[in-house]
C-alpha cells in the first residue's frame, strides 16, 4: 500500500464531478468511488483551497494504492494550523475494506506527521456509529478528547494523539 499525492488538477476536476478529467491529471488511475457526491463537498473545498494557496496540495487527501489499484483516498484535511495540529482523513471503497488498507493509511499518515516538525497532534472526528473507524483510531495510539466547540453537522467523537 503507498498513498499517492494528487496535483491540483486532480483536486479541481473531482470537485466538478469529472472523473475523466481527473484521471487525465492523476498520476494513479481514480474509481468512480472518487465522484461519490458524498465525497463531492470535501472535493470543492480541497480545490478552493489549492487554488488560494497551491502548496497546500501536499497536506490533502490522495488515494490509497493498492497492489490491484487504487482503493480509497487517505491525507489530512489540511497543513498544521496554530496549534501544529493535523486531522486526517480515510475512507476505503466498501468492496476493499477489512484487508489492512486503512490501517495501513493511518500508519503512514500518522508517521507523516510525526516527522513533519510543525505537527504536535494528529487528530482523527469519526461519527459515534463507525464503530469500525472509532476501533481503528484507538487501538492505533489514539484517545478520545472533548468535541471541541463548533464542530459542524455533528455528532462526532474526536481522537487525537501526540507527535512528541
Amino acid at each position: 500500500m503507498r498513498l499517492v499525492a494528487l496535483p491540483a488538477d486532480t483536486f479541481h476536476a473531482l470537485a466538478e464531478g469529472d472523473l475523466l478529467a481527473a484521471n487525465r491529471a492523476s498520476p494513479v488511475e481514480l474509481t468512480p468511488y472518487f465522484v461519490n457526491p458524498r465525497w463531492l463537498p470535501g472535493w470543492r473545498r480541497a480545490s478552493a483551497r489549492v487554488r488560494a494557496d497551491p502548496g497546500v496540495a501536499a497536506w490533502l487527501a490522495g488515494a490509497i494504492a493498492g497492489p490491484d489499484g487504487v482503493v480509497g483516498r487517505a491525507g489530512f484535511h489540511g497543513p498544521p494550523d496554530e496549534r501544529g495540529m493535523v486531522e486526517v482523513t480515510y475512507e476505503v471503497e466498501p468492496a476493499q475494506r477489512r484487508r489492512g488498507y486503512a490501517r495501513a493509511a493511518l500508519n503512514a499518515l500518522v508517521a507523516r506527521a510525526v516527522d513533519a516538525p510543525e505537527v504536535h497532534v494528529v487528530r482523527a472526528v469519526i461519527r459515534p456509529h463507525n464503530h469500525a473507524s472509532r476501533r481503528l483510531v484507538t487501538t492505533s495510539g489514539f484517545a478520545e478528547v472533548a468535541e471541541p466547540p463548533g464542530l459542524a453537522n455533528g455528532p462526532w467523537v474526536v481522537y487525537e494523539r501526540l507527535t512528541r
